[in-house]
């Protein structure tokens, strides 16, 4: 038995920042979905493979390990025992990501190690489709939306502090680009609201609001009660 908050939301919304935020107040193990695809883009990247190249891309699905950790406190993420923390956030992986993560068997073979991931931990998920396809029963689901031109502002400052040399029209264009492919070209997995999700709009709220929404959701919520008695 575990407790699961699934949080699906479009790119640039905020669910990372916000997931960890809550996951600290909640003692819930914060497991970022996104980190498994940017894993798989990263490694097709450095062996040269275009999207459309599929066969190539899936032939690295059994040769690789992706591997959550926390070091000095602070959220690690490896491929290969290689910290790749950094690198999965650059504007190349970027653009790769949406398509790579729209193709049948990464996607399968990432939403089994994302399960695998989960079993037995009382967890706080976010990605695209972890209400609706991940975790279709899990006992909180929260789709977390904000406005596209708010969403690129915020990508653009966070790659800003990074020092990666983006504008916020590249990044907007790329928010646009991932929305429709992450909503129409998904065979398996596409972004959408489940039935019975909670939609916050983050727009005109800052972090600390939609974390203290989200908290409150939580502490609120019985079965989240039974394992903290």
């Amino acid at each position: 038995m575990s407790f699961i908050v699934a949080i699906d939301g479009p790119a640039g919304s905020g669910k990372g920042t916000i997931c960890r935020k809550v996951a600290e107040l909640t003692n819930l193990v914060n497991i970022d979905t996104g980190v498994t695809y940017r894993a798989i883009t990263l490694a097709a990247i450095r062996n040269g493979y275009k999207v459309e190249e599929e066969n190539k891309i899936c032939s690295l699905l059994d040769n690789i390990n992706i591997d959550f950790r926390k070091v000095n406190g602070k959220e690690r993420y490896f491929l290969n025992e290689e910290d790749i923390t950094e690198e999965i956030r650059t504007k190349e992986v970027n653009k790769m990501v949406s398509p790579v993560s729209g193709i049948t068997r990464v996607r399968l073979n990432m939403v089994e190690l994302q399960r695998n991931l989960a079993k037995d931990k009382n967890i706080i998920m976010e990605g695209r489709d972890i209400g609706t396809y991940v975790f279709p029963n899990a006992d909180i689901k929260i789709y977390l939306d904000a406005e596209i031109e708010e969403r690129a502002r915020r990508r653009h400052k966070e790659m800003l502090e990074k020092n990666i040399d983006v504008t916020y029209e590249e990044i907007l264009e790329n928010l646009k680009a991932r929305d429709y492919n992450d909503m129409y070209n998904k065979e398996i997995g596409a972004l959408k609201i489940a039935e019975d999700a909670i939609v916050i709009d983050s727009t005109n709220n800052t972090i600390e609001e939609v974390v203290e929404k989200i908290t409150n959701i939580i502490l609120g919520d019985e079965n989240y009660a039974k394992f903290n008695t």
